[in-house]
């Protein structure tokens, strides 16, 4: 994670390009009707009506320069480098180093990631251009320009990506032993995102004083013979929190999981001085509630950023195309040279190297099952 200062930034790859404004700014107008005119008099001349022409100038036809890439503030004068700490509604929270400004999205900007919720988001590094101050102004500034994404935490929301966080390190995705139990599916579509978005996943298992049956570690245990990274926490026994602490120290992280594993009791036991909000889970449903409302970018005292999110219960992972999702199950990239078939889905093949793989044992039958359902309905809501 770059420091907000942008000091930390890398360079190049600026250049210009014209983007046009969106098209429903009005409609276009001719000088002169000449359908209406030919339908209401009868002594109509075509020949006086030659030089009819519609209008395609003004608000319609604006196109405006812009330049995106790296480079990009060395182009605009006066521009700020930022981080983006936290959305807001339609503001952003930008860190320059030194204060928190509140800005707004450029319309262009937003025009040309209009396929995304929102066009800039948590981690984003941007330059922004500081507005004098106006009584009444509720923006501070506005965001001109956003730089190149590393490291992406993304699901689909409705028909568009909604980018949770941006140019991070590491995933740290948090389940728990009980309250709510855990869910291994879901565990397996952060896995996939997290692979796809660039980013190392770390699978920690909260609430382990809660696991009197064991049924959490064994879950684990299911991912570390995989090769994964995991730990054990408990925020109110203090077990692992150390351990966490390391985790997190100088890597920008995001930590994500469902609601109420406690994701946001674990940060406040790691960093007591963020005090964050916490909430409860419901006894009868073991669904927790959604404490933290929005993902905020917070500086860590012992070196490091982490992202804080919102639980998740469900998680549509459409905006991966599933012919690519066999290569986020790593047991399955060794056996898929293997298959009959180029092409193979590992679903109805013969001589498909996975199935084979699923009945001889080597491939756990559940993560096998979960990559399934994952491939025939990615957005599957009750995972």
């Amino acid at each position: 994670m770059a420091d907000p200062s942008g000091k930390n930034s890398s360079g190049g790859g600026g250049k210009k390009v014209r983007v046009a404004f969106r098209r429903n700014r009005g409609k276009r107008k001719r000088v002169t009707d000449v359908t209406q005119e030919a339908k209401q008099a009868e002594d109509f001349d075509v020949e006086s009506h030659r030089n009819e022409r519609v209008v395609a100038k003004g608000d319609l036809s604006r196109h405006r320069t812009i330049v995106v890439g790296a480079d990009a503030v060395e182009a605009n004068a006066g521009q700020v480098p930022g981080v983006v700490i936290a959305m807001r509604g339609r503001y952003a929270e930008v860190d320059d180093g030194t204060r928190i400004w509140r800005c707004s999205v450029r319309r262009v900007l937003r025009t040309l990631r209009i396929e995304e919720r929102n066009a800039v988001t948590v981690g984003d590094r941007v330059h922004f251009l500081p507005e004098a101050e106006k009584e009444g102004v509720v923006a501070e500034g506005v965001i001109e320009q956003v730089g190149p994404r590393t490291g992406v935490l993304q699901r689909r929301s409705g028909k568009r990506t909604h980018t949770i966080a941006a140019n991070i390190d590491q995933a740290i995705i948090v389940t728990c032993a009980r309250a709510p139990r855990p869910k291994p599916n879901l565990i397996d579509r952060y896995l996939v995102a997290a692979h796809a978005g660039g980013m190392t996943p770390i699978i920690c298992m909260n609430k382990i004083d809660l696991d009197d049956d064991g049924h959490g570690a064994g879950i684990l245990k299911r991912y570390a013979t995989l090769g994964y990274a995991t730990l054990t926490t408990s925020a109110v026994e203090d077990g692992g929190i150390e351990k966490f602490k390391d985790l997190l120290k100088d890597q920008s992280s995001v930590v994500t999981g469902q609601s109420g594993v406690g994701k946001s009791s674990l940060l406040n036991a790691a960093v007591p001085d963020l005090k964050l909000r916490v909430g409860h889970v419901s006894e009868t449903l073991e669904k927790g509630r959604h404490t933290t409302t929005t993902a905020t970018l917070m500086k860590l005292p012992f070196g490091g950023y982490v992202v804080d999110t919102p639980g998740i219960r469900t998680f549509d992972l459409s905006i991966i195309p599933r012919e690519q999702y066999e290569a986020h199950f790593i047991e399955f990239a060794p056996l898929i040279p293997n298959c009959k078939y180029p092409d193979c889905t590992h679903s109805h093949e013969t001589e498909c190297a996975v199935k084979q793989a699923v009945e001889q044992g080597t491939v756990l039958r559940e993560r096998y099952e979960s990559y399934r359902q994952m491939y025939e309905d990615p957005g599957r809501q009750d995972v």
